[in-house]
């Protein structure tokens, strides 16, 4: 009978609350005194996050964890970015901002702009006509930058949003008394100023480069890209300061081109340009610096 009581009393002092059970228990039976330490009866265990942030790096190490954890994780990376940097190149002159979505991509958001025509000569050729170029370019952009062996080596593509002003202005061959062969027919220059503007079609451009990024520090590093956007077909508008001035003209046999006007070599010289598919694209080459948070 001593031994059912004494195993009734323990098993009830043992089911109490886990505070209780911390503290040493004493049972009395008669004339007999009995302690007991009790065990404890939980443990905690520490549940690893989902995702983890490296705030230094500016890198969201689980995508999927930060998607399922919620918008803090979102926030916290929109105001740590990974690296600022500036850069100059046929986009103009520009810089950008990019968050890292893992140890080998980086999202990068920038604009570069400006009058940006003599850093690639400020003139071009269409079709033996020689055409100085005034420019006033703004490209927003937007794209991701890949580091696929996980060293300088890089590649990125992306979408800019290019809102650009090209001005031409035709040059003589030969000079103000030269002539402007066009559609395969020397018009005398004499006397006649072509000027226009280009415009491309595409308002969204897709562009893709490949480059280098070498660290020249643990906070510093350089880099350079070369690569394309596509801006699509191009709208040429040329006008002659005197459109109706008849223009001397002659074919390629050097037989003479009667009742030519002004107007007749804008318009040619018009569809020339649009028929140039290099124009379609604008060739990318950047240099800058890059600050690593």
């Amino acid at each position: 009978m001593k031994l059912i009581k004494l195993t009734a009393i323990s098993a009830a002092v043992l089911a109490s609350t886990a505070a209780l059970a911390a503290e040493p228990v004493v049972v009395v039976d008669d004339n007999t005194a009995v302690a007991y330490e009790a065990e404890p009866v939980a443990v905690a265990y520490e549940a690893e996050p989902a995702y983890a942030y490296n705030a230094d790096a500016g890198v969201v190490r689980n995508t999927t964890g930060a998607v399922v954890g919620g918008t803090k994780t979102f926030f916290q990376t929109a105001i740590n970015p990974a690296a600022v940097s500036a850069e100059v190149g046929t986009l103009g002159y520009g810089a950008n901002i990019a968050w890292g979505l893992n140890e080998n991509t980086e999202l990068q958001a920038g604009w570069a702009g400006g009058d940006v025509a003599d850093l690639f000569g400020g003139d071009f050729d269409a079709n033996g006509v020689n055409y100085d170029v005034d420019s006033d370019f703004s490209n927003p952009y937007l794209g991701v930058q890949l580091r696929p062996a996980a060293n300088w080596f890089t590649m990125g593509a992306g979408i800019i949003v290019p809102d650009n002003d090209i001005d031409v202005t035709a040059n003589p061959d030969g000079g103000i008394s030269g002539y402007y062969e066009v559609d395969d027919i020397k018009y005398d220059a004499t006397g006649v100023s072509l000027q226009g503007k280009l415009e491309h079609r595409n308002k969204l451009a897709p562009y893709a480069t490949i480059g280098f990024r070498p660290n020249i520090s643990d906070k510093w590093g350089v880099f350079g890209e070369i690569g394309a956007a596509y801006l699509g077909k191009t709208n040429a508008t040329i006008d002659s300061l005197d459109p109706n001035q008849v223009v001397s003209a002659e074919d390629s046999n050097g037989d003479p081109v009667l009742g030519l006007t002004g107007a007749d070599l804008a318009a040619s010289a018009e569809r020339e340009l649009e028929e140039e598919k290099y124009l379609e694209w604008l060739p990318i080459v950047k240099v800058g610096a890059t600050y690593r948070f």
